[in-house]
């Protein structure tokens, strides 16, 4: 009897923003194949006795490749093993789950799909940075800092009134560049948030002409987050503490 792969999307980080669906799959599955931005204590809550494999992909370093992502999806549900595919944010925002959805059909395999929270949101919220706020922007735009001839249409990303860019680390100052001489003010408002939801979070704010310097030494993952949006910090910054926000008393 073949098995049935879950694609779940684990969220940005912070565990208790796993859905609950999330959470009674991971409990009754076989096996979960993780990415390296899935939280070590949602691996915790797995059935105990099911078989945790490492699929994580990282820029500029040693990964596993995407098909045989597929590859180990595919041999497991076939060995009659019920799967979670565990992805940071959510599988259809930048985690490939389209493409793996797409193998498990021509594979025969029977799926489903389990959204997460997307760090596009999550991240620039933890950080006191509503991606949409009235009267200053109705509209938010994702993309990848891919920067690949033909990959990445700058000028149209420029004209977005709230750009968040996804895996932007190593890539910070040529996109910051990028975004200048495609026709944004060198003094555009944008942030960097690293880490977003994790314990160990960091946000730098500054414009497109400094967020470079600002941010020196930028790990991974993180965003840039681009718009008048971003000015809303100093307002909201200091009320909203992760992971944990202190109550504060009425009065």
């Amino acid at each position: 009897m073949t098995g049935w792969v879950h694609l779940v999307g684990a969220g940005p980080g912070d565990p208790e923003l796993l859905t609950l669906k999330a959470a009674r799959l991971l409990a009754a599955t076989d096996v979960v194949v993780h990415d390296r931005l899935v939280h070590p204590r949602l691996l915790s809550l797995a059935r105990r006795g099911a078989k945790l494999v490492f699929a994580g992909k990282e820029g500029g370093r040693r990964h596993v490749a995407q098909d045989e992502i597929h590859r180990i999806l595919i041999a497991e549900a076939r060995a009659g093993r019920d799967v979670v595919r565990l992805k940071g944010g959510d599988p259809f925002v930048f985690g490939r789950g389209g493409e793996e959805a797409l193998a498990l059909r021509e594979a025969g395999i029977p799926f489903d799909v389990v959204p997460g929270v997307t760090s596009g949101i999550a991240a620039p919220a933890c950080a006191g940075i509503p991606v949409t706020h009235r009267g200053v922007a109705s509209s938010v735009t994702f993309a990848t800092a891919r920067l690949g001839a033909g990959e990445t249409d700058w000028k149209r990303l420029a004209a977005a009134e709230t750009l968040v860019l996804f895996m932007c680390g190593q890539k910070l100052a040529r996109s910051a560049a990028a975004l200048v001489e495609a026709g944004l003010k060198a003094g555009t408002p944008c942030a960097v948030v690293e880490a977003g939801s994790w314990e160990r979070q960091r946000i730098v704010t500054g414009t497109l002409g400094t967020i470079a310097a600002r941010a020196a030494r930028t790990g991974s993952p993180a965003l840039l987050v681009v718009g008048e949006v971003v000015s809303l910090r100093e307002s909201l910054g200091g009320w909203i503490g992760w992971p944990e926000t202190p109550r504060r008393k009425a009065g």
